[in-house]
C-alpha cells in the first residue's frame, strides 16, 4: 500500500506548521527576483499540500511534482489541484537530472524514508545544476532504529560473532543505509532520541559542501557559489523528521542573499542547532482566546484557563503558522 494511503499528509499539525514556515521563508526570496517567477519542484503525493501554498500564497505557476508510484498515475492526475502542475513519474534520482535548470528554483525533496545514497544523489544533482538564488529543502525520517525482534537479534549475533548490543546494532544499520558516509567517531550509543537526526544533518551538510566544491572547481571569480543555510527543523507528528534548507548563491549576488533577511524570523537556524517545531494540543476556543492577546507586547504574559505556561509559550512561537483543522458536526 502506498504511503499516501496510510498517512493523510495534509492534516499532520507539525508538518502543516513547517509548511507555512517554509512558505514565509520562500516569500523572502524577492531580492533575487519576483517569487512568482520561480519554479517549484516537489513531491505532491495525492494531497499536493505544499503546492497549494506555493501557488495560492506565493503565486508560483511553474510547478513540477515527481511521483514515484507509477501504478497510481490516474489517481495523481485526478487529485492534481492546478492545471499548471507538471507531473513526472519515476524515481527522483532519475527525474531530476532530466529537468531544465535555467530558472531559479525552489526544490523541496520531502522524503518519507530515511537518508540514503539516493537522497544524496538528488542533493548532488541540485548542486551541479541549480542557479544562484535557488533553494533546496531536504526532509527525511530521522526516527531512531526500532528495537529488533528475536530473529533479527540472533542474525546480528551470527553475523558479528558478538553478543547483541543495541548501540552496535543501530550503528551497523546506519552504516548499511549510508555506506562510507557515516562520520568518523559516530558511536552507536548516541543514536537514540535526536542522535540519528544529528548524524543525518552532518552527512547532508558534508554532501552539500563536497558537491559545491566540485562545481566551484570549474568557476571563476564572481561566478563561484556558496551555500547559506536558513532552515534546520526537527518535528514529530509520528516519527521524528529532520528538515534542512539552504540557498545557493553566487559571489556576485551575495548582497541579494543578505537582503532576504532570513534572520528576521525567529525560527531560522544557520547551524547545527535545530529549531524544534512543537504544536500544542488546544481547543478552538483556547486558540481564539490566545490569538486575541497576540502579538503580545514585551513583558506581557499571556493567559488562558487550563492551559499551562509552557503550552502558551509554545503556541505563541508558532501561532502565525498554526494550522486550522476543523470538522462540521451536523446534529
Amino acid at each position: 500500500m502506498p504511503s499516501f494511503r496510510k498517512i493523510n499528509y495534509s492534516v499532520r499539525p507539525a508538518k502543516a506548521t513547517e509548511r507555512r514556515m517554509l512558505g514565509e521563508l520562500f516569500r523572502r526570496l524577492y531580492p533575487f527576483e519576483r517569487v512568482e517567477n520561480y519554479r517549484y519542484i516537489g513531491f505532491g503525493s495525492v494531497y499536493f499540500s505544499d503546492f497549494q501554498i506555493v501557488h495560492r500564497a506565493l503565486g508560483i505557476d511553474d510547478m513540477v511534482s515527481i511521483e514515484r508510484d507509477t501504478n497510481a498515475k490516474e489517481c495523481f492526475e485526478f487529485n492534481k489541484p492546478f492545471r499548471s502542475i507538471d507531473l513526472k513519474f519515476g524515481e527522483s534520482e532519475d527525474i531530476l537530472p532530466t529537468l531544465q535548470w535555467d530558472k531559479r528554483s525552489i526544490v523541496w525533496l520531502d522524503y518519507d524514508g530515511r537518508l540514503n545514497s539516493s537522497v544524496l544523489s538528488d542533493v548532488a544533482t541540485f548542486c551541479a545544476n541549480a542557479g544562484s538564488g535557488s533553494v533546496l529543502i531536504v526532509s527525511v525520517n530521522a526516527q531512531p532504529e526500532a528495537e529488533p525482534n528475536e530473529e533479527a537479534r540472533s542474525q546480528f549475533e551470527r553475523e558479528t560473532g558478538d553478543a547483541f548490543d543495541s548501540g552496535a546494532y543501530r550503528l551497523a544499520k546506519l552504516k548499511e543505509n549510508l555506506p562510507g558516509r557515516v562520520p568518523p567517531g559516530t558511536q552507536g550509543r548516541s543514536l537514540r532520541k535526536e542522535g540519528v537526526a544529528t548524524v543525518f544533518y552532518r552527512v547532508l551538510m558534508n554532501q552539500l559542501a563536497e558537491q559545491i566544491a566540485v562545481r566551484n572547481a570549474t568557476l571563476l571569480g564572481e561566478h563561484k557559489l556558496f551555500l547559506q543555510q536558513f532552515a534546520h527543523f526537527h518535528y514529530k507528528d509520528n516519527a521524528l523528521m529532520l528538515t534542512v534548507g539552504i540557498i545557493l548563491v553566487s559571489e556576485a549576488e551575495r548582497s541579494l542573499c543578505e537582503a532576504c533577511s532570513f534572520d528576521g524570523l525567529d525560527f531560522v537556524r544557520t547551524g547545527a542547532e535545530a529549531y524544534t517545531i512543537r504544536v500544542p494540543c488546544l481547543t478552538g476556543r483556547e486558540i481564539q482566546h490566545l490569538n486575541s492577546q497576540l502579538p503580545a507586547p514585551a513583558g506581557i504574559s499571556l493567559e488562558c484557563p487550563g492551559v499551562s505556561k509552557s503550552e502558551i509559550q509554545t503556541y505563541s512561537e508558532v501561532y502565525r503558522f498554526f494550522p486550522n483543522f476543523g470538522e462540521i458536526l451536523w446534529t
